[in-house]
C-alpha cells in the first residue's frame, strides 16, 4: 500500500516559478506556454508569478527582493542584462534562468559559459558578434551607404559592451556611425533627426528592453524619415520595420522555459552550461520596402526566413 500515498505526495507538489521583467509581459507569455507543454501548468501543478518594472529600472532590485521573499523555486529573468543582476544581486540560493543576456561573462553574471558557478545560468543573445553580419545585408540592400545612426540606451550595461564592437565593425567596412542616445520615447525622434541632418541613411539598434517596448514608433520613424533600417530581431519587423537579423526570439524562450525543467526535476544551475544560440533568422518586410521605393536583392530575398508581403 505504500506507493499510493507515496504518488498522491508527488502529485499535489506545486512549483512557485517567478518571472522579472523590466518591461512587457511578451516573453513570460512564451516561458508560460512551454512550461505548460512540459507538463508544469497553473491549474495543476504550477505557480508563475509575473512582475514587470514598467521599464523603470531603478524598481528592479525591489522586487527582486519581493521574489525572494515569496521563496520561488526558480527566478526567471526576462529580456535584458539588468534583470538577471537584479535578481543576482538579491539572493545568492535560489535557482536562477536568465532568458538573454548579450555578455554575461563581461557583465560578471557567470563565470564562464561551460560552468556558470552559483545559483545562476541561462541564454546569451550574442548580439555583439552579429552587428557586423547586420551591417553587410544593410549594404546589401543599399550598395555604398555610409552613414548609419545607431539608437541606443546609454544607461544599460550590454550597450557599453555592444558600442565598441559595432563601431569597429562599421570602421572596417568603411562606414561610420551617429549616436542616437535615447533613455525615454520623448527623446526619439529629436535624437534620429540630429542623425539624418548629420548624414545618416541607414538605422540599425543595439537593443534594450526599453528600445523593444518602442519598437512601432522606431519603425514608424524610420518610414518617415525614409532610413533603411535592419532591426535585431522579427519583433520590429512585424511592427512595420524593414528587415531584422538576429536570434529566434520565441525559440530562445522557449529553452529557456525547458532549462526551468531541468532545475524543477533537480538539476543545478552551476552545472547547465549558458546556451548561445545557433540560429539567426532574417525577416524581410516588402511592404515597407516598396513604400521605400527600394527593390530588396533577389538572393536576399531567397535566403530570408520570412517575407512579409
Amino acid at each position: 500500500m505504500w506507493p499510493v500515498p507515496l504518488c498522491a505526495q508527488q502529485a499535489a507538489r506545486s512549483y512557485r516559478v517567478a518571472y522579472l521583467s523590466l518591461a512587457d509581459d511578451q516573453d513570460a507569455v512564451i516561458v508560460k506556454q512551454r512550461l505548460d507543454e512540459l507538463g508544469y501548468r497553473e491549474d495543476k501543478n504550477l505557480i508563475f508569478d509575473f512582475r514587470s518594472a514598467e521599464g523603470e529600472l531603478a524598481r528592479l532590485p525591489r522586487l527582486a527582493a519581493e521574489f525572494v521573499e515569496t521563496n520561488p523555486d526558480v527566478i526567471v529573468t526576462g529580456f535584458g542584462t539588468e534583470t538577471a543582476k537584479a535578481a543576482q544581486t538579491a539572493t545568492t540560493t535560489i535557482p536562477i534562468v536568465f532568458t538573454s543576456v548579450g555578455d554575461p561573462i563581461g557583465a560578471g553574471i557567470v563565470k564562464s559559459l561551460s560552468r556558470p558557478g552559483a545559483n545562476i545560468t541561462g541564454l546569451s543573445s550574442q548580439t555583439v558578434e552579429i552587428s557586423s553580419k547586420r551591417l553587410q545585408i544593410l549594404e546589401e540592400v543599399a550598395p555604398g551607404i555610409r552613414i548609419i545612426a545607431v539608437i541606443l540606451s546609454p544607461d544599460f550595461p550590454f550597450t557599453a559592451v555592444a558600442l565598441p564592437e559595432l563601431r569597429a565593425a562599421a570602421t572596417a567596412r568603411g562606414q561610420r556611425i551617429e549616436i542616437c542616445e535615447v533613455r525615454t520615447a520623448d527623446q526619439l525622434t529629436a535624437s534620429v533627426d540630429a542623425a539624418v541632418k548629420a548624414g545618416a541613411t541607414g538605422l540599425t539598434i543595439l537593443e534594450t528592453p526599453t528600445l523593444h517596448s518602442l519598437r512601432r514608433k522606431i519603425a514608424d520613424l524610420a518610414a518617415k524619415l525614409r532610413l533603411l533600417a535592419i532591426y535585431t530581431n522579427r519583433d520590429f519587423v512585424d511592427a512595420g520595420g524593414l528587415m531584422s537579423y538576429g536570434t529566434d526570439r520565441r525559440q530562445q524562450y522557449r529553452r529557456a522555459a525547458e532549462l526551468v525543467g531541468k532545475i524543477l526535476k533537480g538539476e543545478k544551475p552551476a552545472d547547465i552550461p549558458v546556451e548561445q544560440p545557433t540560429k539567426f533568422e532574417l525577416a524581410i518586410n516588402l511592404k515597407t520596402a516598396r513604400a521605400l521605393g527600394i527593390d530588396v536583392p533577389l538572393n536576399l530575398l531567397a535566403t530570408a526566413d520570412e517575407v512579409i508581403e
